[in-house]
């Protein structure tokens, strides 16, 4: 059987995290300014609606975000900036923002904050994943309407996959923002801390953002040491994570420190310490008795935290 994109192994860890579920075919190479017209046009056409943080869910059994285009403008008017996501099991899907209210919505159609419909998992995996595509990709446009080099508003082009500036010719794509989140080990016990944002009890791996001109290694030792003061030497990538919030890449590794000692950055962390392996096993099982816990299990972190404290080595 020959092999294709979407053929992920079963034993890749980033096929496991939140958002990863993602079956859409882009066409990268393919698309075009008329892409959208084309889609519309469809019949079998499926397309997301999102807006003022929140995108459309049909609560049947299973869950759906992807309506038909009958249904979509029954809904809501198709806005004049929908974006072309590609192509999954032979049909366009699109995405179409939208600021209109979303409170006399039909039953059984709700209008869901992102982080909700990840969380409790109200939608399959990939429309989950084609939700995080859609809303990283519609959050760029609303936040480079104008052109850097010149300050001309810019136009949407390649069905949303670049903005072309009308006055100075300037081409401008989609950003990622990476992101390196590290599980910090030493023996056998993990260094985990928790920011002032976090919910109760909850102990998180570091993070931090990548910078210009900086390896993914050197940016886990740089936020490590900036954050706790504690040196690292080995890293080891083990996965990654799509986070559109607003249109980041988590980049998950496991980081050897070099020393027992550390101290908090208390401007960026309420708490921090070493776990043992079998107190992080508790927290995973939501059974620890102080009621510490770990990020909920699609997380990248809860996957770099359970990859270790079940390795056993």
């Amino acid at each position: 059987m020959p092999f294709r994109l979407f053929d992920v192994p079963e034993t890749e860890a980033s096929h496991f995290v939140g958002f990863a579920g993602n079956r859409i075919n882009r066409h990268s190479e393919k698309r075009s300014d008329d892409v959208v017209t084309t889609a519309l046009v469809n019949a079998s056409a499926r397309m997301l609606l999102i807006g003022q943080g929140q995108v459309l869910v049909e609560q049947s059994s299973s869950g759906n975000a992807l309506f038909s285009l009958k249904e979509a403008t029954a809904l809501l008017p198709v806005a004049n900036k929908t974006i072309y996501l590609g192509m999954q099991d032979d049909m366009p899907v699109l995405a179409s923002p939208s600021g209109l209210d979303f409170t006399a919505l039909p039953e059984p159609i709700r209008a869901i904050d992102y982080r909700s419909v990840y969380t409790q998992g109200l939608i399959p995996p990939d429309q989950l994943g084609a939700m995080a595509q859609a809303v990283s990709l519609l959050t760029w446009h609303d936040n480079h309407r104008f052109c850097g080099r010149c300050g001309a508003e810019t136009v949407m082009r390649d069905g949303g996959y670049r903005r072309t500036c009308p006055n100075c010719d300037a081409q401008h794509f989609p950003r990622t923002d990476p992101v390196a989140i590290m599980m910090v080990v030493r023996g056998d016990k993990c260094l985990l801390a928790r920011g002032p944002h976090f919910g109760p009890g909850m102990y998180s791996c570091l993070a931090g953002f990548i910078e210009p001109g900086e390896t993914i290694e050197n940016a886990v030792r740089r936020e490590t040491l900036e954050e706790v003061n504690l040196p690292v030497g080995r890293v080891l990538y083990h996965a990654s994570q799509p986070w559109p919030f607003p249109y980041s890449l988590m980049i998950g590794c496991h980081a050897e420190a070099l020393s027992d000692e550390f101290a908090l950055d208390r401007a960026e962390l309420e708490d921090g310490r070493w776990f043992s392996r079998d107190e992080v096993v508790t927290m995973l099982g939501r059974t620890h008795p102080d009621g510490l816990m770990t990020p909920p299990p699609g997380a990248i972190a809860a996957h770099l935290i359970r990859s270790w404290a079940e390795s056993r080595v």
